[in-house]
């Protein structure tokens, strides 16, 4: 699997990469052999790059990723996870976590983006995955918290960076605006975007994505199927957007793309798997995987190529915007 190179740092994505809130039990519980297979195959399908974060299961997902990669070798895999919750004890539990993941909520989520929240999390971390190190981390949906993430969280992160600690260093976040203000006026090498670079959404064209470009810095892309709309071939009523119920017209602009997608030979969520790399600034598609078949499934779907010309007549029906740029082209 091609692998892309995040400006200014050492590390280098694969393409493809692999999204571990799920195999943390999120929404519904996955058993842990299923994790490990899922883990097994996403190997197996030439993926080196897993996301974590202490909020998925409430470190469930961290101890099962990290006991999948212990056995691997550590130069061939790139890791991160995020920092900005603390998991402290929970002090009224009620027996489920009440955040969408089905696991005991012995623990809480602290919000702390300080300087020492910063290493506590950090540690803690490497605790739950046995491993010696974190490639990248970012700051977790630091929305409510910009002044302490960017005076105190990113500062530290930073300091870890340039010791060689820490490989790169970044935001991710469901906006883009914040994102953008991360690129500009902070030491991040690397934001995690959320849905707003999608078939569906292009609304980080107005800020991040040219934030990105004019300082050389770069953008992982998650949530490109935003919540499920573009994940099947033909969307029906009843998908969800952005974890809701998808509106008839989005719908219907959904079923419009996937007219277009096959006309020229592919499917909707090849491309909107592909889609956020012909932006020049995307270095990888991260997606949620809970099994083998989900992981063998996209591994396939990123492999299709994509005529360039699919972009280009999206484009022009105006189911994209018009500036959006296509300079890495489709796969061949």
């Amino acid at each position: 699997m091609r692998s892309r190179k995040i400006p200014h740092t050492a590390v280098e994505v694969t393409e493809l990469g692999f999204g571990a809130s799920v195999i943390g039990n999120l929404y519904r519980t996955t058993t842990a052999g299923e994790a490990a297979a899922a883990l097994d195959a996403a190997w197996d399908a030439g993926i080196r790059y897993y996301d974590t974060a202490p909020h998925y299961g409430l470190g469930l997902s961290e101890h099962r990723l990290g006991a999948a990669l212990r056995g691997r070798p550590r130069e061939q895999y790139v890791i991160s996870s995020k920092v900005g919750r603390l998991l402290v004890p929970n002090e009224h539990p009620t027996g489920v976590d009440t955040e969408g993941f089905v696991v005991r909520d012995d623990l809480r989520r602290q919000w702390d983006f300080s300087r020492d929240g910063v290493l506590r999390s950090l540690e803690e971390t490497l605790k739950r995955t046995g491993l010696d190190r974190l490639d990248i981390v970012y700051l977790h949906d630091p929305d409510d918290h910009w002044q302490q993430a960017a005076d105190e969280a990113m500062p530290a992160l930073a300091e870890l960076r340039d010791q060689g600690v820490i490989g790169a260093i970044g935001a991710g976040m469901n906006q883009s605006a914040m994102l953008a203000r991360f690129l500009r006026e902070t030491a991040a090498d690397v934001v995690m975007l959320a849905g707003r670079y999608t078939l569906l959404d292009q609304s980080a064209l107005d800020d991040v994505l040219p934030a990105a470009q004019e300082h050389g810095k770069s953008v992982v892309a998650v949530g490109v199927f935003n919540s499920g709309l573009l994940s099947k071939d033909r969307p029906a009523e009843g998908m969800k957007y952005d974890y809701q119920a998808a509106p008839p017209a989005l719908v219907d602009r959904a079923r419009a793309i996937a007219d277009v997608c096959e006309a020229h030979g592919t499917t909707l969520p090849a491309a909107a798997i592909a889609f956020p790399l012909t932006h020049p600034s995307v270095m990888n598609v991260t997606l949620g995987m809970r099994d083998p078949a989900q992981v063998r499934r996209n591994a396939r779907l990123h492999q299709q190529r994509i005529p360039r010309e699919l972009w280009h007549d999206l484009r022009d029906q105006g189911l994209l915007r018009p500036e959006t740029p296509f300079a890495a082209g489709g796969r061949s």
